[in-house]
């Protein structure tokens, strides 16, 4: 039955009284068949039995009448109404007749369909009696008439009475059985109908009930949640149940709570952060009202020293001035030796190339040289050859021998030498580019030392301008900081309201009621949050000596800038909470 209370309730109400209509149906057709039987059986008996009785009543009660008239037929002094009563045997027949005919489609049983026969069969026969009789009565022979009619007429009339009497007598029967019958029925459909009637109610009562306690419960359940709720009681379980719309109220109202359950919870930890927040303020004011006054004392004692460092920073500048105008009259200097070495590297490259010259001409003299003795030698063996003829030749081929041996020697001898100078040469001239080199790298040097001079004496202006704006933003640090000690005697007063305006706020929440664990997972992350808000003494800082630089102080080098990551300490969390300006 678990769907049922899924239902809505108005379906669940249409099928309650779908049911009851149903049930009311059922007992409204069971009541219209049982009177439908007992109408059948009020419409048989009067319809069928009671036609049945009446039709062969009348058919008896003209048979009497025809046979009063007939008896009148013999009756002395009775000849003039013979063709009156005549007329009336007519009508009388006319009469039973119709009314049998009538009586013929209600005959329905084997016994009364042969009484019945019998009658049609009789009827006949007295009929056919009757008239031989009123032939009788009209020719005067009443004896005659008389005698048929005792004989043959009376017997015929005992069976049409008879057969008439029992088809009566099987009529009432039947109607009394279907009278019988009819109260049988009667009396069951009294005893079925009130026992459906009973069930029905007993039934619908119990659905009505059930239906009843199903919708109230959860209804009531709502109620006494909402009331709870209103008395600012957040601790109820709500447990809702089906998905009906009491099983969404409930629903509803188990989010409503939790919701509110929720928001009361971060309300009274909202007010709870907000008091201790408060009461850190308040005293981290008089801290920093401490402070602001420290800062102020340190401020002058920095103005001061920034005094002195800005003498000594203005004489750094003059000083670098000088090194800048020194450090231009070197480079000057150191130009125009690189220029000279320059032009000593061009001469000893003309000088070497000279020297190679020279190479070349008396390697060509000693070719000369070769060549010549080559043709002295040849001129020899010629004069050899041509004996006492050529011996004066010879001669002379020996001497021009010896000067080419000559010229060759002295040849060798000088091209050693002029090797030897080139080599020299060569030397000077890879000292002379060493030398230009280096000169060159000098002139770099003393260029680069001129800008950094320059630089020094830019950075020494700025540094001066620099200085100088630092001693005025420390004049507005310093009204600043006074400004900002009336702002803390406000941020005071502002505190204390804002503490009292939580203590209000926590007792207007304290009405609701929360659960034990609930409040408790709830307050320990405020506990946590007051923990970290809490600021931690703080030792007053020393203010520090300012450095005195004298006007004789020799210039050193600048020491490297150290990194920002190792030379400057990064603030602690708690130097930050009410140092930072």
């Amino acid at each position: 039955m678990n769907w049922f209370y899924d239902l809505r309730i108005a379906r669940k109400l249409l099928l309650t009284f779908a049911t009851i209509l149903l049930l009311t149906g059922v007992l409204g057709v069971f009541s219209i068949v049982q009177l439908s039987r007992v109408n059948d059986a009020s419409t048989e008996i009067a319809t069928n039995s009671l036609p049945s009785v009446r039709y062969p009543l009348e058919a008896k009660v003209a048979l009497a009448r025809i046979r009063t008239v007939q008896l009148q037929h013999l009756l002395p002094g009775n000849e003039a109404n013979v063709e009156a009563n005549e007329k009336v045997i007519g009508d009388m027949l006319a009469g039973l007749n119709k009314a049998l005919d009538k009586y013929e489609p209600l005959v329905n049983m084997p016994d009364e369909r042969t009484y019945f026969t019998a009658i049609k069969s009789d009827l006949a026969v007295f009929t056919k009696q009757h008239q031989d009789l009123a032939k009788l009565v009209r020719g005067q022979q009443i004896d005659q008439a008389r005698e048929l009619l005792m004989k043959q007429i009376t017997p015929v009339y005992l069976r049409l009475f008879d057969n008439m009497d029992k088809a009566v007598a099987i009529n009432i029967g039947a109607s009394e059985k279907t009278d019988q019958e009819a109260q049988v029925r009667y009396e069951n459909s009294r005893l079925l109908i009130g026992v459906l009637l009973a069930a029905c109610i007993g039934l619908g009562l119990l659905l009505a009930t059930w239906v009843a306690r199903i919708v109230s419960r959860p209804l009531q359940e709502a109620m006494h949640v909402a009331e709870r709720v209103a008395e600012g009681d957040l601790t109820v379980h709500i447990q809702p149940a089906g998905r009906d719309e009491t099983g969404r109220l409930m629903g509803s109202l188990k989010a409503m709570n939790d919701s509110l359950l929720r928001i009361v919870t971060q309300v009274r930890e909202g007010t709870d952060t907000i008091n201790t927040a408060s009461r850190e303020i308040a005293s981290g004011n008089l801290d920093l009202s401490s402070r602001t006054e420290q800062q102020a004392s340190s401020l002058e004692e920095t103005a001061s020293a920034m005094e002195e460092i800005t003498s000594t920073v203005k004489q750094n500048a003059d000083n670098a001035r000088q090194a800048n105008q020194l450090a231009h009259s070197a480079s000057d200097v150191a130009t125009q030796g690189g220029s000279v070495v320059s032009q000593v590297v061009d001469t000893m490259g003309a000088i070497n190339a000279s020297s190679r010259k020279i190479v070349d001409i008396i390697s060509v003299i000693d070719g000369i040289a070769f060549q010549t003795n080559i043709l002295a030698l040849n001129a020899a063996v010629e004069a050899a050859r041509a004996g006492e003829q050529g011996r004066g030749f010879a001669v002379v081929a020996s001497e021009v021998r010896s000067l080419a041996q000559r010229s060759a020697a002295a040849a060798k001898e000088i091209k050693t030498l002029i090797d030897d100078s080139v080599a020299k040469v060569d030397t000077g001239s890879r000292l002379v580019e060493q030398a230009g080199s280096t000169m060159t790298e000098v002139v770099a040097s003393v260029r680069r030392v001129t800008d950094i001079v320059s630089e020094i004496t830019a950075a020494s202006s700025e540094q001066s301008n620099g200085i100088e704006q630092v001693n005025l933003a420390i004049t507005q640090m310093d009204e600043v900081t006074q400004q900002n000690a009336a702002l803390v005697e406000q941020a005071a007063a502002a505190a204390g309201s804002l503490q009292d305006q939580a203590g209000r706020l926590s007792e207007l929440v304290s009405v609701f009621k929360l659960e034990r664990a609930h409040a408790a997972a709830q307050a320990a992350p405020v506990a946590a949050r007051s923990a970290a808000l809490s600021p931690k003494p703080q030792p007053r800082p020393q203010p520090k000596p300012a450095v005195r630089a004298t006007a004789t102080a020799p210039a050193l080098p600048a020491a490297p800038a150290p990194k920002a990551g190792k030379a400057a300490k990064a603030p602690s969390a708690d130097e930050g909470d009410w140092e930072q300006f």
